[in-house]
């Protein structure tokens, strides 16, 4: 295995065990539990020899931390890049795919097979996505191909600093008037707003396409925040009604989102088109 990180050690004001110390010397491991992992994967040496935990640290001592094997699943889908550099990817996800989980066909194992490995030195083993979309919803995705990306990445979804705008087809005659849906989500205090983009009538019946913000981050807080207010997605069959009139998937998507470059900390802002089953359904009515 080649050699990611070298340290020498320097003259010490006390003794430290090699998983106190090796927690502040290498980029690519910023924490004792990921340090305690390389540990116990023998990715790292002192002095040539594999590390142990319990290991005392000296002046002059050779630390290297190994790069290790990556046996990444590769799931050979196909999907667009809107932007990528060494840190983060901007990906359209298609529906019909988790964001990750227990499966193989996840967007997480596609995206080896569609982005560009990165060089930097705290590079993670594989591009990990930095948020999830549901299986039927599609759009924008943000990805980090870094620790310190996905961490940063993380620290903004938490401190609501990441504005994420949804696009979405719902039954019923929407209001003109933005409304503020506060409905708790397993006694969790939610909130999303909705908008009016224009109304639409399709075979005697009244939908509406409106542009929803959320504003905290539940489970499925778009489809059951509009389902409970009597406006469910089209073709939402979990929340909404099971005699939808669409059989083409759930009419939602993550089209914009604008957020702060986790590395380099200027603004970042992307807006895609609808998806076409959008223009199919629209360009019919």
């Amino acid at each position: 295995m080649k050699i990611k990180e070298t340290h020498i050690v320097p003259k010490l004001p006390e003794t430290i065990r090699l998983q106190e110390y090796a927690a502040t010397i290498f980029e690519s491991l910023t924490t004792r539990s990921a340090i305690k992992k390389a540990i116990k994967k023998q990715l790292i040496l002192i002095d040539g020899k594999i590390a142990q935990t319990g290991d005392w640290i000296s002046e002059g001592q050779k630390i290297e931390l190994l790069q290790p094997e990556i046996r990444q699943k590769s799931f050979n889908l196909k999907i667009e890049v809107i932007f990528e550099d060494d840190y983060i990817a901007v990906i359209n996800k298609p529906a019909g795919y988790p964001t990750s989980g227990n499966y193989f066909k996840t967007i997480q194992n596609a995206l080896a097979f569609n982005l560009k490995p990165s060089e930097a030195i705290d590079c993670l083993d594989a591009p990990q996505p930095a948020h999830r979309l549901d299986n039927p919803t599609s759009g924008i995705l943000l990805c980090a191909k870094t620790n310190k990306a996905l961490i940063e990445l993380n620290r903004q979804f938490q401190e609501k600093e990441i504005q994420k705008t949804y696009t979405a087809i719902v039954e019923g005659d929407f209001p003109e008037q933005e409304q503020l849906f506060e409905n708790e989500i397993e006694e969790k205090h939610a909130k999303t707003s909705i908008k009016l983009l224009k109304k639409i009538e399709y075979k005697s019946t009244n939908l509406s396409l409106v542009a929803a913000k959320p504003i905290t981050g539940r489970t499925h807080q778009i489809r059951i925040h509009l389902a409970h207010n009597d406006y469910p997605i089209l073709g939402e069959k979990q929340y909404g009604s099971p005699e939808s009139i669409s059989s083409k998937g759930l009419f939602l998507a993550s089209t914009s989102v604008a957020f702060k470059h986790p590395i380099y900390l200027n603004n970042m802002d992307f807006e895609i088109k609808l998806p076409k089953k959008f223009d199919r359904f629209l360009s019919n009515i």
